[in-house]
């Protein structure tokens, strides 16, 4: 989209991504305005550290994926809106297609309907960014496609009806826009599908009392307390509990997904099973959820609902 003014060429591009919020991923907006006056280039928006150093990024992978930076406009780059911190590498993507759009390389057309999400490399290549499911979930949501570095496919694939354009490069996303090779949407990998083996109940002989007990906690969510001496089966007792405990929901099993993934942990193949945690007795309350001060590291404390806890005692 152009504008003219006082006889200046302005050019405007805006390209919709999101930010990461929690297990949120709120819409943000990169508005991407091209003008004459100073060359330079400014980010505005509220962004942090990692957001700002992207400038540098950018300009380096558009020069060294073929593509023309325009060094002698002036450029203004607006994350909106201005109140929501924005954090992380993800934004690279946006605002480089922004910037293609901006200085005529790409259509603003081919932008419409699609969201993306990535962290550039100086050489172009796509890199993976963490909480790409929660804002896999937002985007599906509001009927878009999205597209995102190929590492980050299957997570973004378990989002369900969702078109997943997965990218290895800069110049790959620009080819799909630019109709010329266009990017298939991504299928869910059978190793994510796949749900680990677990411990059968089975496998415990006699003990009646104790497996009647393990199933109504089980069945019923109750606490459960486990004692005796040494090598009565406590430990072989408790470690069958995941293997009867109710299913997940499709939602529970989704926001445990999301909880790794904000965390930057990676996809398990047991992703779809009820949480079990088996800390130590003697674990400090910092042990159980973890180092680092990161506010996205306490998020799994907000779903308890779903893990199951067992802690032994020696």
């Amino acid at each position: 989209m152009s504008n003219n003014s006082r006889g200046k060429a302005m050019t405007l591009a805006i390209v919709a991504t999101r930010a990461g919020v929690g297990l949120d991923a709120p819409a943000v907006h990169v508005e991407v305005h091209l003008a004459n006056g100073l060359p330079g280039l400014t980010l505005v928006g509220l962004p942090e550290t990692a957001v700002k150093e992207s400038r540098e990024r950018v300009r380096s992978a558009l020069v060294n994926a073929g593509f023309d930076f325009p060094n002698t406009r002036r450029i203004t780059l607006n994350l909106a809106p201005a109140d929501l911190p924005k954090e992380g590498g993800r934004f690279d993507l946006p605002i480089a297609l922004g910037i293609l759009a901006a200085s005529g390389q790409i259509p603003v057309e081919a932008l419409e309907g699609m969201e993306c999400a990535g962290e550039l490399a100086l050489d172009g290549k796509l890199r993976a960014v963490p909480g790409i499911l929660p804002f896999a979930l937002a985007t599906r949501r509001a009927k878009k496609a999205l597209i995102i570095p190929r590492d980050c496919a299957d997570e973004a694939a378990l989002a369900g009806d969702l078109p997943v354009l997965p990218a290895d490069t800069l110049w790959q996303v620009v080819a799909h826009l630019l109709a010329q090779e266009k990017i298939p949407p991504h299928k869910l990998s059978a190793s994510v599908k796949t749900t680990a083996p677990v411990d059968d109940l089975a496998d415990v002989r006699g003990q009646q009392q104790a497996r009647r007990a393990l199933e109504v906690a089980a069945a019923g969510g109750h606490n459960l307390l486990f004692a005796g001496p040494p090598g009565t089966g406590k430990t072989m007792l408790a470690s069958r509990l995941p293997g009867i405990l109710p299913p997940l929901s499709e939602e529970d099993a989704l926001a445990v997904a999301a909880v790794r993934s904000v965390c930057g942990l990676p996809l398990e193949a047991d992703w779809g099973r009820r949480p079990f945690r088996q800390p130590h007795h003697s674990a400090s309350g910092a042990a159980l959820v973890g180092g680092g001060c990161h506010f996205q590291q306490l998020l799994r404390l907000n779903n308890n609902y779903c893990d199951n806890l067992y802690v032994e005692f020696t």
